[in-house]
């Protein structure tokens, strides 16, 4: 559920409190329409504050609800309510989120273990080539050219061409075979390429060996980016720019 309509709930069920004198009467019966209506409004509230906020102390929350109709002893300022609210309830979506992400890491790497086990012999194997070199990241690179010129930064915006294969040769993106260069933000692609980026000067070609962790990690990408995917990519830097802006191209750094 969405912190907006967490907050309108809470803020609906104190409004239909509001609407009384502050004393609570339990009816066993329902005699008319309102009675039914106003007695499914606060079920309706119940239901949605008990399925995101199960923690919620019934006692302070009455308190809170009748220090803010008297307007006294108040254990919080009105004005801090919205950003307490909007902070304990993003924190919450937050630690949802990583759950769900850890949970269909674990999953995935049930299915892809073979995968993710290839891709690290993989780099164990070409680490010891010649003219590897391997950043305290993990990030793998060879340079194939050097460039000349300031190299970008995380916020410069770049424009490249790009060879992007698994470790077994399968082309699964090229700016190359498309003829036509790609534009993005250095911060705006996986982590391999933004590290790798910022090592290359106008001009450079490298080309990347970048472990999972660095590239998509759990996530399928397209039909060819398996879970756990090692990546090999071949990197021309042709400009830094100086504006940042939306990607032209597939990119698919990103």
């Amino acid at each position: 559920m969405k912190l907006t309509n967490i907050l309108a709930a809470t803020v609906v069920g104190l409004s239909i409190v509001s609407c009384s004198n502050g004393q609570f009467k339990e009816k066993s019966s329902l005699a008319t329409e309102v009675d039914t209506v106003s007695y499914a409004l606060g079920l309706d509230m119940a239901n949605k504050i008990k399925m995101n906020f199960d923690e919620m102390d019934q006692d302070l929350f009455v308190q809170g609800f009748k220090n803010g109709m008297d307007s006294t002893n108040l254990l919080v300022e009105s004005k801090d309510i919205n950003n307490i609210l909007r902070a304990f309830f993003q924190k919450k979506q937050q630690e949802k989120m990583k759950k769900m992400q850890e949970e269909q890491a674990k999953k995935a790497e049930v299915e892809f273990g073979d995968n993710k086990k290839a891709g690290e012999e993989f780099l164990a194997a070409n680490k010891t080539k010649d003219g590897v070199k391997t950043t305290d990241s993990g990030l793998q690179y060879i340079v194939l050219k050097e460039g000349e010129g300031e190299m970008p930064s995380a916020t410069s915006r770049v424009k490249v061409h790009y060879h992007g294969t698994l470790t077994d040769g399968t082309v699964f993106d090229s700016s190359v075979d498309r003829g036509e260069p790609s534009e993005f933000g250095v911060n705006q692609v996986i982590k391999g390429w933004t590290e790798g980026l910022q090592l290359m000067k106008p001009g450079a070609k490298y080309k990347f060996f970048i472990p999972q962790e660095l590239a998509y990690g759990a996530q399928q990408r397209g039909k060819d980016i398996k879970p756990f995917s090692a990546l090999v990519f071949e990197v021309e830097l042709l400009e830094v720019l100086l504006e940042q802006g939306h990607s032209k191209g597939d990119g698919h750094g990103h």
